[in-house]
């Protein structure tokens, strides 16, 4: 029976080295569920745990309509992706992609490591199965960058994008600030390295130098002491020197030395060494070492590996090049066993069981549409491997001690014996510097003896190659990876690199880094993401799952996120230090807040709470300003946080209820002032204190200056009545004020109509302005027929108010006498004041003054009403 497969490849090249083949990359992208995408559709830290999904792009949706056909027809399915664990992730995308087309298809996995006939003959000929646990280690990095870098992304973005000047923002578009878990570790080391060289103080030292020249060459002697930081010091022993110059020779040693031919090569050493070497940047040379794979010139540039297998046979590569017409003849020395040039490469001590060390896999002189950076690339690669299959160098090293006047100095030599790999390794240079001949009780005065004064130095800024190296010590990034996350640090103005390849941080950079370093939180250390790394590593390696390293990683992140977001104000500190600020101030929608329902007049975000800049709390869109919608809580609130209760009665949706703290006597003594409410419309409690204290609206046209109140009902009601002019009785019975009544601020106060259920229609006075306490219901004020009584009241000075407020607050009377309330009843029941008012029903029914206001029964008041709060 024949079987018709299917070979699936990532690459092109590789297509059409090993099949019929097609393109792409990663098939699949992770991204979140639509309702989260926009970056003002929910509060960031909701990003830890909103739902995401994988599918195909609608860019590839031709590919995957292919591979869903070819996948019809055939029995098999051989994947030839690249064989680490991006690969693997990419080998499961296909198979899910083909399964839905062809369930019964059977999976092969073929492993290679250069294109060239033996690799792929081999591969062929031993299919495997895919390995589930590399593509689990990728799925759970993908989502964990994904969930990191868009909370924080979003943060920093609406935080601060449109507070300051960044003078870098193109066409005046908000500037991204990007934060990635490893870009911004590597932006750490540049920070930190920049920080070590602000921080040095320069000090001076002092030592002395000898030196003696003889027609057998010369010798520069080091003084043992090295240096001195005390001039006086060094000054006293340099005079000792000087007064008995005569130096004498008491110790001669020389022994063999060897200087090793390097490891094989891995990515990050062809990193390092290409920036080294030919200042070419990482990202560059991993670009050109990818199109050299791909044209079958060297085998795959990204390995961990940096030793080669026992049974690798290393001579037919050597073989390959014994045309070339620079290392042409050293190749061929190799391989003549006569010369004793020829030895087994080191182990490294590193080995990703995927792919051997990078090394060449075709000869080439060079091609005619290669770039220089190509050539120098494939060079490096050739040399390398060639150096690391050669015996060592060799030299005899000679070292002389002297005494002068007690003091004791040294001179080194270096004779190169054999050069062995240094003769192919062009990069690498030792020895070749000699000294005399010396023997034991040798007397001499030296050519020259001074006291020379120095300066520290500072480290120098980090190379490239230093941020690679550091970046591979810490486990940030993989070797793949290291490249790109060194990019971005460019690409998004956090990083600078000069003409010698040495990075600065940018003022941007350094105020992110100061930001998260103030608030106490090393995000900039290398510590949380190597330790993220080495859990990818254990679920690739089958001890951990995909699950709980999820679950551990994103917790912590979630947690420092949070912490951050709280220590917001710290991020402003920070970059105030280096922008100016624009003049637009920070607004509601920058700070983020709880979410407490999805909004429903938009559907695209979610309702927050906020707290603003003046105190008052309010919960409103984040899709704002496309969406105005926004509900103001009662200006008397202190304290308000949402809870984990949703409300059984209100929807669409969740919708949480919010832990209420209020301001001791800004609201009426019958309310409690801690309270648990909801602002779906089902909390009475909250709707009377929003009408009775206000809101904290923004001001509009018109508005008073002394306050922020904003237009509540109240006030609506307020205005319209004054329009009226002075209600009849038959519109209001209540009694008609002559006077004014006067707040703590001894101003005139507002008469606002209560729109609650249990007090509807009922007037009420308060603070004008809203900046005192001060309430009264319109009953309980001195009417008309008071008018003497209530100057004396209105006033007081200020130590007569606190007076004032216990006569109107707790039912005694104008004249001082005890009374049931304010309004002129006395424990009797009995009215002591003739213009008091009376209280109707709905149906306009006069309530009489001796029964309860809401319900109109004899037997008791309204604040013993049993339906007081059934309403």
């Amino acid at each position: 029976m024949v079987v018709r497969a299917l070979n699936v490849a990532e690459k092109p090249s590789v297509a059409k080295a090993v099949a019929e083949i097609l393109s792409g990359g990663h098939l699949m992208e992770l991204e979140f569920e639509e309702r989260y995408r926009k970056w003002t559709s929910c509060d960031p830290a909701d990003l830890y745990h909103a739902p995401v999904r994988k599918s195909v792009p609608s860019d590839k949706l031709p590919l995957q309509r292919t591979l869903q056909e070819e996948a019809r027809r055939c029995s098999w399915l051989v994947l030839w992706l690249d064989c680490d664990r991006e690969g693997e992730n990419i080998a499961y995308e296909v198979v899910e992609i083909c399964r839905s087309s062809n369930p019964r298809l059977n999976i092969w996995r073929a492993r290679f490591s250069a294109l060239i006939q033996r690799d792929i003959h081999h591969a062929v000929q031993n299919l495997t199965r895919p390995n589930p646990l590399f593509a689990d280690a990728v799925d759970a990095r993908q989502e964990i960058d994904l969930r990191i870098g868009a909370s924080f992304t979003r943060f920093q973005t609406m935080l601060l994008g449109d507070s300051f000047v960044f003078p870098f923002a193109e066409n005046d578009k908000r500037l991204v600030l990007s934060y990635g878990p490893c870009q911004f570790p590597t932006l750490g080391f540049v920070v930190e390295r920049y920080w070590e060289i602000q921080a040095h103080q320069p000090e001076d030292f002092w030592t002395i130098n000898c030196q003696y020249t003889s027609d057998e060459g010369n010798a520069k002697f080091n003084w043992k002491r090295g240096r001195l930081f005390d001039h006086l010091a060094a000054v006293l022993i340099y005079e000792m020197c000087v007064e008995e110059p005569l130096a004498t020779v008491y110790e001669v040693t020389g022994k063999e030395s060897r200087k090793n031919p390097p490891h094989p090569l891995n990515t990050v050493e062809l990193q390092k060494r290409a920036s080294r070497y030919f200042r070419m940047s990482s990202e560059q040379t991993m670009k050109v070492a990818e199109e050299l794979y791909q044209a079958g010139f060297i085998s795959y540039p990204r390995t961990e590996t940096d030793s080669f297998p026992e049974n690798f046979d290393l001579q037919v590569i050597v073989r390959q090049q014994v045309e070339h017409s620079v290392w042409g003849s050293y190749a061929e020395r190799l391989l003549d066993s006569s010369t004793n040039l020829w030895r087994q490469p080191s182990n490294g001590g590193h080995d990703d069981k995927a792919h051997p060390p990078i090394h060449p896999t075709k000869y080439s002189g060079g091609e005619s549409n290669w770039s220089n950076d190509h050539s120098r690339v494939y060079e490096l690669v050739t040399r390398h491997f060639l150096a690391c299959v050669s015996q060592p160098a060799i030299g005899y090293g000679t070292t002389a001690l002297i005494d002068i006047a007690g003091e004791i100095f040294s001179a080194s030599g270096l004779m190169i014996t054999a050069k062995n790999y240094l003769e192919v390794y062009r990069f690498e240079s030792w020895g070749g510097s000699t000294i005399p001949n010396f023997e034991v009780g040798q007397q001499f005065i030296p050519t020259s003896l001074t006291l020379d004064m120095g300066t520290t130095m500072p480290p120098p800024l980090l190379s490239e190659a230093d941020l690679i190296t550091l970046m591979d010590q810490a486990g940030i990034g993989t070797d793949a990876t290291m490249h790109d996350h060194i990019k971005k640090l460019l690409d998004r103005c956090y990083a600078t690199k000069d003409v010698n390849t040495r990075f600065s941080p940018t003022k941007l950079g350094e105020a992110l880094v100061m930001a998260y370093d103030m608030m106490g939180y090393e995000l900039w250390k290398p510590y949380l993401r190597a330790m993220m790394e080495r859990d990818m590593k254990a679920v690739s390696d089958g001890t951990k799952t995909k699950a709980e390293v999820l679950e551990s990683s994103l917790r912590q992140m979630k947690e420092c996120f949070l912490d951050a977001k709280s220590q917001k104000m710290k991020m402003f500190e920070a970059m105030q230090l280096f922008f100016e600020r624009t003049n637009r101030p920070l607004s509601d929608q920058q700070v983020g807040g709880e979410v407490v329902r999805n909004c429903s007049a938009c559907n695209d975000a979610d309702m927050v709470l906020r707290k603003r800049p003046d105190g008052k709390f309010m919960v409103g869109c984040l899709n704002y300003p496309h969406c105005r919608n926004a509900t103001w809580l009662p200006n008397a609130l202190l304290e308000a946080s949402v809870s984990d209760e949703i409300c059984n009665r209100c929807g669409p949706g969740a919708v949480y209820r919010i832990k209420f703290k209020f301001k001791q006597g800004e609201i009426p003594p019958q309310y409690a002032t801690e309270h648990t409410g909801c602002v779906g419309g089902c909390d009475t409690i909250l709707k009377e204190l929003i009408e009775i204290c206000g809101t904290g609206t923004r001001n509009i046209s018109g508005s008073r200056p002394g306050g922020n109140r904003g237009t509540s009902n109240a006030q609506m009601n307020s205005r319209s009545a004054a329009q009226r002019g002075p209600p009849s009785h038959d519109q209001h019975p209540t009694s008609i004020r002559l006077d004014p009544v006067l707040c703590h601020c001894q101003q005139v106060c507002s008469l606002l109509t209560a729109q609650t259920e249990n007090n509807r229609g009922r007037r009420f006075y308060r603070c004008a302005a809203n900046n005192c306490d001060f309430f009264l219901w319109e009953t309980s004020a001195p009417s008309h027929a008071n008018l003497s009584d209530a100057s004396r009241i209105t006033n007081r000075t200020s130590q007569g108010q606190h007076h004032r407020r216990s006569q109107t607050r707790f039912g005694q009377t104008n004249q001082g006498q005890p009374g049931r309330t304010a309004s002129g009843r006395e424990h009797g029941g009995r009215s002591t004041t003739a213009n008091s008012g009376a209280f109707v029903r709905a149906t306009g029914e006069v309530i009489s003054h001796n029964s309860c206001f809401i319900c109109g029964d004899t037997s008791h008041w309204a604040n013993n009403c049993p339906n007081r709060n059934t309403s």
